[in-house]
């Protein structure tokens, strides 16, 4: 039978039930926040454990991470599809060995996917540090890290899959535990790996690559756990048969293409503004790492309940209920704009302190605290888009939301960071202009399309009518 949307007199934006929507988004999101604040965690301990070794490991570590991820953001984004089509099935009722299935042939073409990104970071790792402009030592370390984590990529995907898998089914306390396993392993395996310990040989810089490697193995082993023997996932039988290609699993393409490249087009506004930061010199680059690095950590929040606003309003939609499904989205929307408030107002009271904990050179400290002020401001527009895709996501509508972040950080706040850095006297504070025109534009967008996709939750705008 076909699922579709119960017509329904019910405001969504009735304050009861918005209220209890937001409570049942907090719940899922809480354990979500955790696991990206533990993933985060990684890179920073890297960060520091390489400082120790120099500033040639520290600088092929950072310029090897950096690389990494701008191909991380597109497997990423690409198996986040899998969370709105598990969401959909499970308010469907859909049964759990069906979506089982797949799952099951999702991590076939995980495993596929997995070694087509480990032969291409090897085939371009190369060519890619080559232009950088590097001395022979730091050259030569950042393409030995990179060809090195590249065998981390397999098990990355795996996760991907299973963890988005675990996320549509609403159980967010195994990405949590996967998460925290994996901080935990990385910091205890990078002592001797990195220098050395227990009759291990220090690697130095490539350590801290083969600890994210063995880190995200450890994670795999959490999630293959889960899905043995926690309830809910193991009712989904995922070890009962052997995966298969499906045509079923052009959906996560159909999906996820979409998504990676909206999640891309955001990774490289903010990395491509940070190198127009060098222009400016060592100080202001320093500066702008702290304001942003204090953001992007900030960020963990909106971006987990986005997350968690797809499960809700996936589950909604797969149930075919269209007053709950718009609230579910608006419910996420609303609590992202408070956290960004809340976190915006942080950043405008006590700018010092924060930059405090990063540094006590005064011109640096003192253009910190200028950049976080427009922190503040960019926080707010970020949290709302954010949480918009997310509540989109949940619709499967991805087409459009990539349109409008495209739009809105290449033809907006790109340029605009350009232009005022490089033809006008704003200076550096034209990179953090840039940045809120392109977020301001993302984030009316995706508001735009959300009320109006969430008043047709059917196939005309881009969506999909569930078929069971």
């Amino acid at each position: 039978m076909n699922a579709v949307f119960r017509p329904s007199a019910r405001n969504p934006l009735s304050p009861r039930p918005l209220l209890a929507e937001a409570r049942q988004n907090l719940i899922l999101a809480a354990p979500l926040i955790a696991a990206q604040l533990s993933f985060v965690g990684m890179h920073a301990i890297d960060t520091v454990m390489a400082g120790r070794l120099g500033e040639t490991a520290l600088a092929a570590v950072a310029v090897g991470a950096n690389a990494w991820f701008l191909s991380f953001v597109v497997f990423m984004g690409l198996f986040m599809s899998v969370s709105p089509i598990v969401a959909q099935r499970t308010g469907a009722g859909r049964f759990a060995a069906e979506t089982g299935d797949f799952l099951r042939n999702t991590l076939l073409l995980a495993v596929m996917l997995g070694l087509v990104w480990t032969a291409v970071v090897n085939l371009l790792a190369a060519p890619v540090i080559g232009v950088l402009g590097l001395s022979d030592e730091t050259t030569e370390l950042a393409e030995a890290y990179l060809r090195t984590i590249a065998w981390g990529a397999t098990p990355l995907c795996l996760c991907f899959a299973l963890r988005n898998g675990c996320e549509g089914l609403g159980v967010t306390r195994v990405p949590l535990v996967a998460g925290v396993s994996a901080l935990v392993v990385n910091a205890l395996v990078n002592v001797p790996l990195i220098y050395g310990a227990f009759g291990w040989p220090g690697l130095g810089a490539v350590g801290t690559a083969w600890g994210t490697v063995i880190a995200v193995c450890a994670m795999l082993a959490i999630y293959a756990l889960s899905f043995r023997f926690e309830p809910t996932l193991r009712s989904l039988r995922l070890y009962a048969r052997r995966p298969r290609w499906s045509g079923e699993l052009f959906e996560v393409f159909r999906i996820g293409a979409p998504i990676a490249l909206t999640v891309v087009a955001e990774a490289w506004l903010f990395n491509l503004g940070g190198l127009l930061m060098a222009h400016f010199g060592d100080s202001v680059v320093a500066a702008h790492q702290i304001a942003i690095n204090f953001a992007s950590m900030a960020f963990m929040v909106p971006l987990s309940i986005g997350l968690a606003t797809t499960v809700r309003v996936g589950q909604n939609v797969g149930a075919g209920d269209n007053a709950a499904a718009a609230r579910s989205g608006y419910a996420g929307i609303g609590l992202g704009a408070a956290f960004a408030l809340l976190s915006a107002g942080v950043m405008l009271l006590a700018p010092g302190p924060i930059v405090g904990l990063y540094t006590q050179v005064p011109e640096v400290a003192e253009l910190a605290v200028r950049f976080l002020w427009l922190a503040a401001l960019f926080q707010i527009f970020d949290c709302l888009q954010a949480t918009a895709n997310g509540a989109l996501r949940g619709f499967k509508d991805t087409r459009v939301p990539m349109i409008v972040t495209l739009v809105a950080y290449w033809l907006v706040g790109l340029p605009t960071a350009a232009l005022l850095t490089r033809a006008t006297d704003v200076g550096p504070l034209g990179v953090w202009i840039g940045f809120i025109a392109g977020l301001f534009v993302a984030a009316l967008g995706l508001v735009l399309r959300y009320r109006r996709r969430s008043r047709r939750p059917d196939a005309t705008l881009g969506g999909s009518v569930l078929m069971i």
